[in-house]
């Protein structure tokens, strides 16, 4: 057996977690560890700084680590998926995201050539077609899920008011979002992109096919010219009216939620220039040669994984805050919970059996410093708490230095009062001017926080293209990590279809006409309740009035 299958079948082979012996040495050696912070852990890569300092760390902790990652055949495992071995097992394909950002190519087992290179070079070369023929003033960029964030994380981090073009997306059904997102532009300026690596998405297909009709009804004489589309499945999109010479083919073995870095970064290039690609792509590879080189110990997607695992499945921690000190990073933790939530939001391992100990952490947060203003309190002083991921950049907007020392003291100043905390001694030296000594106490109480909560903090130079990719790959690679060791399938998401399939049957019956009388769904009392009420609400005669926007103004 060649060492790439070996990892393959040692990836559907890692069962029985809970039970063996290196993860409870492991367990036991994490909980006896000491999170005092007075060992400094800093590992630098790819030009981030990962510091770990503030996470639970002992040389038998240390020890029980590697000897836990051995034994789960880590190593193997990333050999096979930089490889393009079919480490998606589920699903017999591989997740070779990597890849794209080494400009390398693949021909597929059908024979059929999946150049990403060229098909990125086919987007550059259409990207400047747009730029010097200046036909297209703004993009609606249609996609959801992974079609859509990537794309909002990096024009929202880069653009601004030097950005080529103004950009809305949509990517809710609601048919709120689609009417707001073409609100105010128009239709004979405007490039319509539609992201889906299937073409077959529900959501995606209405918002793309409401995006025609309104390209029609806006006097569009051509509305192929105003239409390209990013998916695997070209035959779908040419069927909806979008030109061959403006399809985009995604390769079938990159995930959705890696799709950023194949020609799913269209409407990115068109937005903030493809040299914003480059440096994501570019800082991505760097992060991959860290993560395929750097020792174990001095691994830095390694050891955030194995704080990760720490802290979530030892420690009971259900949740992971995210707290990018950037405004920039608006979008960064949506981002992250489909990457991490998606793709660890399992249960079972390869053999499927029960992976025995609690897996994929609740992803959330905002902002620093309107976070501190919103759930920071949560943070210091619930029962429970959370870790924290601290990001933030040792360079800000050069006009403004003074904010963004005050940024990072924020950022500095939080993290340390998480690990510290305030005891009772020192509430009651803030409340000694007060001569009541049993309110004095009483108050004091009030000011008490637990400390001792684990965060990390990783830091960029600043926040560039090069950076940004840097810190998705960081976080991709811990994803991987944890699966392996939790012995889960990263990249499938079979816990998306179930509501996928029911709601294709319930449009169905919401449809049916009043005048069928009385049916028998078969589902539980609610939901046959409220297919009714829909029923009975949407084919009756419409009021007179609706309220619409702006109504109140003329009441």
């Amino acid at each position: 057996m060649g060492k790439a299958n070996y990892a393959i079948e040692a990836l559907r082979a890692n069962s029985g977690l809970a039970q063996s012996p290196e993860w409870q040495a492991f367990a036991q050696a994490a909980q006896t560890a000491e999170l005092d912070a007075s060992t400094l852990k800093v590992i630098e890569a790819a030009g981030l700084c990962v510091d770990l300092t503030m996470q639970r760390q002992s040389p038998a902790l240390e020890a029980a680590a590697l000897n836990l990652l051995q034994a789960r055949a880590l190593a193997d495992a990333r050999h096979a998926l930089f490889a393009g071995d079919p480490v998606n097992w589920t699903e017999g394909k591989p997740a070779w995201h990597t890849a794209l950002r080494a400009g390398r190519t693949r021909e597929q087992p059908d024979g059929q050539d999946a150049d990403s290179v060229c098909e990125y070079s086919r987007m550059t070369d259409f990207v400047r077609r747009v730029d010097q023929t200046a036909d297209f003033s703004t993009v609606l960029h249609i996609g959801i899920g992974g079609s859509d964030w990537g794309p909002r994380l990096a024009i929202q981090a880069f653009g601004g008011p030097s950005q080529r073009r103004q950009i809305r997306f949509v990517s809710n059904i609601d048919g709120h979002a689609f009417h707001d997102a073409i609100a105010g532009l128009d239709p004979r300026r405007c490039l319509v992109v539609v992201s889906s690596k299937s073409f077959t998405t529900s959501e995606t297909l209405h918002n793309a096919r409401a995006a025609i009709a309104w390209l029609k009804q806006g006097g569009v004489a051509d509305v192929s010219e105003h239409l390209a589309a990013v998916t695997a499945n070209a035959p779908a999109a040419r069927a909806l009216g979008v030109p061959a010479s403006q399809v985009f083919k995604m390769c079938d073995w990159v995930g959705g939620r890696y799709s950023v870095w194949s020609v799913a970064g269209l409407s990115i290039a068109l937005t903030v220039g493809a040299d914003v690609l480059i440096g994501m792509r570019a800082g991505a590879e760097a992060m991959d040669q860290h993560f395929q080189q750097a020792p174990f110990a001095a691994n830095a997607p390694i050891q955030l994984a194995l704080a990760g695992l720490v802290n979530c499945s030892v420690l009971g921690h259900n949740s992971l805050n995210i707290a990018a000190y950037s405004a920039r990073l608006l979008h960064l933790v949506t981002y992250l919970q489909q990457l991490e939530m998606e793709s660890l939001g399992k249960r079972v391992a390869g053999d499927g059996t029960a992976v025995g100990v609690p897996t994929a952490p609740i992803i959330w947060g905002m902002p620093g410093t309107d976070g501190q203003h919103t759930f920071f309190q949560w943070l210091h002083q619930s029962e429970d708490g959370a870790p924290v991921d601290f990001i933030a950049s040792l360079q800000g907007h050069t006009d403004s230095p003074d904010a963004h020392r005050l940024l990072l003291a924020n950022c500095l100043a939080q993290r340390q009062a998480l690990l510290r905390g305030k005891c009772l001694e020192q509430a009651l030296q803030d409340v000694a001017h007060i001569d009541d000594q049993e309110r004095a106490l009483s108050l004091a109480q009030h000011m008490v926080h637990p400390g001792g909560r684990p965060s990390t903090l990783i830091v960029l130079r600043q926040l560039d293209p090069r950076g940004l990719g840097a810190l998705l790959a960081l976080y991709e690679h811990k994803v991987f990590v944890q699966s392996v060791v939790w012995g889960i399938n990263p990249f499938d998401q079979w816990g998306v279809e179930l509501g996928k399939r029911l709601a294709t049957g319930i449009e169905r019956e919401l449809a049916v006409p009043v005048s069928a009388g009385v049916v028998d769904w078969g589902h539980d009392a609610s939901t046959s309740y409220w297919i009714d009420r829909y029923r009975g609400h949407a084919q009756a005669p419409r009021p007179r009035h609706a309220w619409v926007p702006g109504m109140a103004a003329h009441l």
